[in-house]
């Protein structure tokens, strides 16, 4: 068993290496810091082939593996971590539901100028009673004609207030076999984009409205019985969450490592305090278990490009953990230089947080390990009525 990366695999992590600090390292604290979209990165990073990593070269891709984008995403965020949510929704989320499942003339329309790094698309899955219980959901496809009309309300969103294209969790029918998927475009009829708001992270999403949008049948990405199809892309949005977590992690890491070198109390370095060196100590290993839970989930995809369920759940809660733990320590160790703006710090702390709820929580994860423990679901919901 290997346990090392393979040589054509360490190039490619030193070159996207070398990219993030020519052009990235410059400017991370202030882009960091910015709520609005940064497209000159994304379209820095379409040209250096950092978008659609493991999308098929006939669709505009790469072809590489989950490997090489989870990489390329830890690679980013240890240089400038804003930048890291760019490649991330180049690679994973809905842009990757949407190239695995799209028709031709649909990645033609949309597909191009989001892996161009032109366009972002957003999300629409989260309801207001329909969390954690996605099937839940109450948004409406009714059919008119050949197309349908939707109704219903979306929110937390990633992107939600700047995005062009909408992926939208429908409703069909009743029952998990009703939902589906539709794309909307921005400037459609009857959709609405509601007041910005922002989560503690910095981040800006907005209530999403569709009041009667009329969807044509040319912008339905999954029918009735697509829920699965697309819950199980979720798994692989799973991994970028994992890797940007671990990554900030190990920036915190490093970042605090140096402060207690150079950093000096009471006459001597912080390092040399030994209620410091087992705290560090205790993270490295931890930072180190997580890299190889979150290179398993990714190499479990196989041929199908799809990582397992448990494997995926393992990883984020072992990457979510150990990189806010980490982000926490070194705020800690920086004392009020870590909890100040003026470092990076701060903004990976927050940054995490929401990770251990975003994506699925560290609980559903927990639930998520327990059935692969025991080979079988446990529904959450109360005992029918008889």
């Amino acid at each position: 068993m290997n346990f090392e990366l393979t040589e054509e695999q360490r190039m490619f992590q030193e070159a996207v290496r070398g990219f993030a600090e020519r052009h990235l390292r410059a400017g991370a604290l202030e882009r960091a810091h910015r709520a609005e979209h940064p497209h000159d990165v994304g379209r820095l990073m379409a040209d250096q082939g950092l978008m659609g990593i493991t999308l098929p070269e006939a669709d505009g891709g790469v072809g590489g593996t989950l490997l090489d984008a989870v990489i390329a995403i830890q690679e980013v965020a240890r240089v400038c971590p804003r930048s890291a949510d760019v490649i991330q929704a180049g690679n994973f989320g809905p842009i990757r539901v949407f190239a695995e499942y799209g028709t031709a003339a649909q990645k033609e329309k949309y597909l191009r100028p989001l892996l161009a790094g032109e366009q972002v698309i957003c999300l629409g899955m989260t309801e207001p009673e329909a969390g954690s219980a996605v099937t839940d959901l109450q948004t409406t496809a009714t059919a008119d004609g050949t197309g349908y009309r939707i109704n219903g309300t979306k929110v937390f969103n990633t992107h939600g207030p700047y995005a062009d294209i909408y992926l939208v969790y429908v409703r069909y029918g009743p029952g998990v076999g009703g939902i589906g998927s539709v794309l909307v475009d921005r400037d459609a009829p009857g959709f609405r984009i509601g007041k910005t708001s922002r989560f503690l992270s910095g981040e800006e999403w907005a209530q999403l409205y569709f009041e009667n949008v009329y969807v044509p049948a040319e912008n339905v990405l999954l029918g009735p019985g697509g829920f699965k199809k697309q819950i199980s892309g979720f798994n692989v949005e799973r991994l970028g969450n994992c890797a940007r977590s671990l990554a900030y992690g190990q920036l915190a890491f490093e970042t605090a490592r140096q402060w207690a070198m150079d950093r000096r109390q009471f006459g001597r370095p912080l390092c040399e305090f030994q209620g410091l060196q087992w705290q560090f100590a205790e993270l490295k290993m931890r930072l180190e278990s997580a890299q190889l839970l979150l290179y398993r989930a990714a190499l479990s995809g196989g041929e199908s490009g799809i990582p397992t369920q448990m494997d995926t759940a393992m990883a984020k809660h072992s990457c979510n953990q150990v990189g806010f733990d980490a982000c926490n320590f070194a705020m800690q160790v920086m004392g009020g230089m870590g909890y100040s703006d003026e470092s990076l710090i701060e903004y990976m702390f927050r940054k995490t947080r929401g990770w251990m709820i975003a994506g699925g929580s560290l609980e559903i994860l927990k639930q998520r390990i327990a059935e692969g423990v025991f080979g079988r679901s446990f529904d959450q919901r109360p005992p029918r009525a008889s």
